[in-house]
């Protein structure tokens, strides 16, 4: 195959680059040819950024990078003499490890508005994930790229080679089309980073930091179609299924990409972590199903607190929990547009469910992009007729980087929703800003409102409303440590912050100060104390009453130990004390989490996480204004294999298991100002018994097509009494727990025409 490909000097930082026609073809092999990448821009000034020295990299490496009619092309030459470990381990894909690997970022329109993160490790295996609001990254997304790795007793080489129908992508101008490039490497046995520009993805600015070079703006079309089909068979309750659908994906232009769905495939072999909430807050789950995740960073925007999982769109919605209660929704299909006309980008979203319970969803987002600044509006609508209610959100966001030193993003929120012939209005608004000082010193001040009656639920993900909420943090970096030092960084974090609810109550004013550190051996620490004051909890008793809460006390330690020399062992370690009950702060949670991982070969890897906690107060909610503290003890395990049998096969096993005991030590009642009053009044004790396991064979038939084969059996146990045991038991109990058992096979095959 021939391409045309990309020539230039290196200009400044920043600065797009000239290009010139390649006559050669490159095959992705692992070795990189010099006459197949004679004419590419090299690349050779990579710089530490981890730790963020910014000084010139310690182990040479080398890049190589053009625009051909296929795609862009990427090859790397990492020098990695015998002296330093060679870190090696196959992983699933967008899986961890601590591993040698190099990344290429690119945003396809060069605006900083939304960017594509492609990894590749020395095992050949892969991560891909968007990367919006600077540095806001998704791994659910998975696309279609070539890639290929080799090895040598001076270093190791990759290639990559990224198709321009991978994402849309505005057309460009005079036949032109200006990329957003970073590249680096990370040397796993010792953590170091190298970097291409030098920025680092905690920054601040990030995404709209990436060097800036011009490329031809070739034209790539693309229709894939994936039709699926699921065969399970259920032996507790004695019944069987089938099921099938298809998506489609359709990409006549660079300006223009459309993605449908019919019977969309809900990640059956995919499944959640185990998780026990007794909160007033649901649980997130990220979204593995092919449709929803392709194409999504253009509908991403972060809204409702600072740094989680709130959003605007959680598509996790669609196919929810049923309106009527009773299962699942049914998505029957759904559709995606997304394109760029006259300077505009813009995105269509709808999906319906079909049964009589059924809701419809739409969104429409579109952006305008500047030099140095942004702007973007959303509006989403759901429609559930089985409720008599139909929820509209407004939204609209603003970016602006006057400088390499400030950084402002702001969004406005409005919500309108009609329920049974009642109308509910109200908005919320958040603000970032940003300021970079030189010399590793930084300071962010964040602000957020959420009215009373702000409602976004119906389609995104809020933990709360009713809520305010201003923090300030100064941040300073440290990377001059001395030689000896354990440490190759640290950055410590100093923020003080305040929380009060619409209605003027006082939640907390909070100081904390923590300190994330890159070891010398490849690995990570983190520490973090924090101190709340005494105020108010208005969720606990889920519109019953504001309780007085006392002061709160937490501290946190993380470590990560990855493998040294010939060892097979890595080690993750987590411990912190949680003081957030009614009592003093010394009746706080103490929990201890030890996860092991022993790496039988290069394609076998064992792995195990306890965690064990004790709460001697767990306050819970237990209906209407009451209350109540318990003894608890939770016991978990989380194990299992990885299996990479060949690079088309792989065998996982999972088991996920958790056991609770909690016996009632006080109940307490909620007076009209908020005290909790002791009473006598009986509360059962409870225990809780959870169990999920599974064993999941998968072959690659193709890119992104795959035979999955999975054994899946779990259940749940909650019971209240006057039964006396420890957690211990709980958990042994756990293993025997059945209430649903499942064979499932599933065959998807994508069609490229």
């Amino acid at each position: 195959m021939r391409h045309r490909c990309t020539i230039a000097a290196l200009a400044a930082a920043g600065a797009a680059v000239s290009l010139a026609p390649c006559a050669r073809a490159v095959e992705i092999d692992g070795r990189i040819d010099p006459q197949e990448w004679a004419q590419a821009q090299r690349i050779d000034d990579f710089r530490h950024t981890q730790p963020l020295s910014r000084e010139p990299g310690r182990l040479p490496t080398q890049a190589w990078l053009m625009a051909t009619e296929r795609g862009l092309a990427v090859a790397f030459r990492n020098t990695q003499p015998a002296g330093v470990p060679r870190m090696r381990q196959h992983t699933q894909r967008d899986g961890d490890g601590t591993v040698d690997r190099v990344n290429l970022y690119v945003d396809f329109d060069g605006d900083g508005r939304t960017g594509y993160n492609f990894t590749v490790t020395l095992a050949n295996s892969i991560t891909d994930a968007t990367v919006t609001n600077e540095n806001r990254f998704n791994n659910d997304w998975d696309g279609h790229w070539l890639h290929a790795t080799g090895e040598d007793e001076q270093g190791w080489s990759a290639e990559m080679l990224i198709p321009w129908h991978i994402a849309p992508m505005r057309g460009g101008a005079g036949g032109m089309r200006t990329l957003g490039i970073q590249l680096d490497r990370v040397v796993a046995s010792s953590g170091e980073r190298l970097s291409w520009p030098a920025v680092h993805y905690t920054e601040a600015r990030y995404l709209s930091a990436f060097n800036r070079v011009e490329v031809p703006a070739y034209r790539q079309s693309l229709l894939a179609i994936t039709p699926y089909a699921v065969a399970i068979g259920d032996a507790v309750g004695h019944a069987s299924d089938v099921d099938g659908g298809f998506d489609l994906f359709w990409k006549p232009s660079g300006a223009f990409q459309l993605s449908a769905t019919v019977n969309p495939d809900f990640g059956q072999v995919e499944s959640d972590e185990l998780t026990v909430n007794f909160s007033a807050t649901e649980s997130f789950f990220s979204d593995k199903r092919p449709f929803f995740t392709e194409n999504q960073g253009f509908f991403d925007v972060p809204f409702g607190s600072y740094n989680n999982n709130s959003r605007l769109i959680y598509t996790r919605r669609v196919g929810a929990k049923a309106d009527d209660g009773n299962g699942s929704g049914d998505v029957t299909a759904a559709i995606k547009l997304n394109g760029s006309a006259g300077g505009l980008n813009y995105g269509v979203f709808a999906a319906s469910e079909g049964d009589a319970a059924g809701r419809d969803f739409y969104a429409a987002r579109v952006t305008r992009d500047f030099e140095r600044f942004g702007l973007g509006a959303m509006a989403t609508r759901v429609e559930r007729p089985f409720q008599d209610r139909v929820a509209n959100v407004y939204e609209f966001d603003q970016r602006w980087a006057p400088n390499a030193q400030w950084s402002l993003r702001g969004t406005v929120v409005a919500s309108d929703v009609q329920q049974q012939g009642r109308n509910r209005r109200d908005s919320g608004a958040q603000l970032r800003v940003d300021y970079d000082m030189g010399g590793g010193w930084r300071q962010q001040l964040y602000g957020l409102h959420l009215g009373r009656e702000l409602m976004l639920n119906d389609f995104g993900y809020l933990e709360r409303n009713n809520f305010n909420y201003l923090r300030y943090d100064l941040a300073k970096r440290k990377t001059d440590l001395p030689a000896d030092s354990a440490y190759a960084s640290q950055d410590w974090h100093f923020a003080g912050s305040r929380r009060y609810s619409d209605d003027g109550v006082r939640i907390a004013d909070a100081v904390a100060v923590n300190r994330q550190s890159n070891m010398r051996d490849g690995g990570t620490e983190f520490v973090e104390a924090s101190l709340w004051s005494g105020g108010h909890d208005d969720l606990l008793t889920r519109g019953h009453g504001t309780v007085r809460m006392p002061a709160k006390a937490f501290l946190s330690y993380e470590r990560l130990r990855p493998r040294q020399g010939d060892s097979p062992w890595s080690l993750y370690t987590e411990a912190y004390y949680k003081a957030e009950g009614l009592g003093d702060l010394d009746q706080g949670r103490a929990t201890v989490y030890l996860e092991p991982n022993y790496q039988v070969s290069d394609r076998m890897l064992l792995f195990a996480g306890v965690e064990y906690s004790h709460d001697p107060a767990w306050l819970l909610w237990r209906g209407d204004n009451r209350i109540a503290d318990f003894r608890a003890d939770i016991l978990s395990l989380n194990g299992g294999m990885q299996w990479f049998i060949d690079e088309k096969q792989e065998l996982r096993v999972r088991l996920e298991t958790i056991g609770i005991d909690a016996r009632q030590r006080q109940v307490y009642r909620v007076d009209a100002a908020g005290r909790p009053l002791r009473v006598e009044e009986a509360v059962p004790d409870f225990s809780l018994r959870n169990l999920a396991f599974q064993v999941r064979y998968r072959y690659e038939l193709a890119p992104l097509s795959y035979l999955y084969i999975a054994y899946v059996r779990g259940g749940e146990m909650y019971e209240e009494g006057a039964r006396r045991r420890d957690v211990g038991s709980e958990f042994g109990d756990a293993f025997g727990l059945r209430d649903s058992e499942q064979l499932l096979v599933k065959l998807s095959y994508r069609f490229e025409i």
